[in-house]
């Protein structure tokens, strides 16, 4: 029997390789944009890193860019069993998306934030963010679950897991976070670590 302070699930959020896009400043969201030869090699790194490590299972994001890295971690750990799932797509940016910051500022103007330009609400991307987590905690208590997906998507869904925590900084590509899922109070053992990447 699980006590209320023991762990429940252990999640570990990846974030995708790079893309051209990344390197321009180019809102993504939703635009289906694919690793570039540098994306595809931090792949293999963070691949071989999790690889030395125990996972159950591992979830990703339908699109390629987060697909592609999910495909690659999965290669070094064919045992286990890779899932596509919709809710951990990334934010929509609405009409943002396949712009720089300097061309919505020339667009839309320095406060651009502040206007309706289609993006999808927080509130709604946290909605099936934790709908997703507390499926996962249902379907693998005490199990160790990876999941692959975005940086604005991982960022704001480790806020609403952890309200009292800081994480300001941005998560970096192919970076690694776990959260360990308890009954009274989650814990976070590991923010941004792309330690494998300067090896």
């Amino acid at each position: 029997m699980i006590k209320g302070s023991e762990f429940m699930t252990i999640v570990g959020f990846v974030r995708h390789g790079v893309t051209g896009w990344n390197k321009e400043g180019r809102e993504q969201g939703r635009i289906d944009i694919p690793l570039d030869d540098e994306g595809i090699e931090m792949a293999e790194r963070v691949a071989k890193r999790l690889a030395d490590q125990r996972w159950d299972v591992i979830f990703t994001s339908p699109l390629i860019r987060a697909k592609k890295t999910a495909e690659i971690i999965a290669a070094k750990k064919p045992e286990l069993p890779l899932h596509v799932d919709d809710r951990l797509c990334e934010t929509s940016g609405g009409f943002i998306e396949g712009t720089t910051e300097a061309e919505r500022i020339a667009k839309w103007g320095a406060a651009w934030r502040k206007l309706d330009l289609g993006r999808e609400p927080s509130d709604k991307m946290i909605a099936r963010g934790m709908e997703f987590i507390e499926e996962i905690n249902r379907m693998y208590s005490t199990q160790r679950v990876l999941i692959v997906s975005h940086g604005s998507y991982i960022g704001k869904l480790v806020k609403a897991l952890l309200p009292d925590g800081n994480f300001e900084e941005e998560l970096q590509n192919t970076s690694l976070t776990i959260v360990h899922m308890k009954r009274d109070r989650n814990f976070c053992a590991l923010y941004n670590c792309t330690k494998h990447l300067r090896l």
